[in-house]
């Protein structure tokens, strides 16, 4: 279990009265899953030279607005001017790109990187921060994951933090074109930018 004091002033309040507001939006399944992401993501952040309280916190927030009703997304959409052609798109982009509004409004988390490791943890992006990196990629290994391939992922994040970002982007494009489905756009540019800088994943 995570035991951390949180000392920086990124959330207004404890790691305990975060882990309350999150049990307040998710079910217990979506809630083991942020604890083992957070794990995941410190352990990342160790091994990266990135601070561990970041990790933790965007670890546990990455999925707040994950089981919300689609009207709230669309909303927030509207009310804080976001991309309109957002409203195209459904749960698994809104609940990144849209819930990290939600969590900056409803958790009072105005640190950026934090709210940018929510906004691409499903997306990527052309360019991403190591901590960004770390949870993008501790959505993806994090230890229930059983996939074709997260073996091969866990190795590579493992080697070098990039290299796993590589894999998922590629990973995660296949997936979509293999079962057709939509990509968003800034899914393709994440995989044309991080191919580029890994080719060979």
């Amino acid at each position: 279990m995570t035991e951390m004091t949180y000392t920086h002033q990124l959330f207004p309040g404890t790691r305990a009265e975060l882990l309350a507001r999150l049990r307040e939006q998710l079910n217990e399944s979506r809630y083991q899953h942020v604890l083992r992401v957070e794990a995941t993501a410190i352990q990342l952040a160790q091994a990266n030279g990135v601070d561990p309280e970041r990790a933790s916190i965007a670890g546990l927030t990455h999925d707040y607005a994950k089981q919300r009703p689609d009207q709230d997304f669309i909303d927030a959409i509207h009310r804080y001017a976001l991309d309109p052609a957002l409203l195209a798109y459904g749960n698994p982009i809104w609940h990144g790109v849209v819930g990290a509004e939600l969590i900056k409004r409803e958790l009072h988390i105005t640190d950026e990187d934090i709210l940018n490791a929510t906004r691409h943890h499903t997306t990527g992006a052309v360019y991403m921060t190591p901590l960004e990196q770390i949870v993008y990629m501790a959505d993806f290994i994090e230890p229930a994951r059983d996939f074709p391939g997260v073996t091969q992922a866990r190795q590579l994040t493992a080697q070098e933090l990039g290299r796993g970002v590589a894999y998922q982007a590629k990973h995660t494009l296949e997936y979509l074109i293999g079962n057709g489905k939509v990509v968003y756009p800034q899914s393709l540019l994440t995989y044309n930018a991080w191919i580029q800088r890994y080719p060979n994943v």
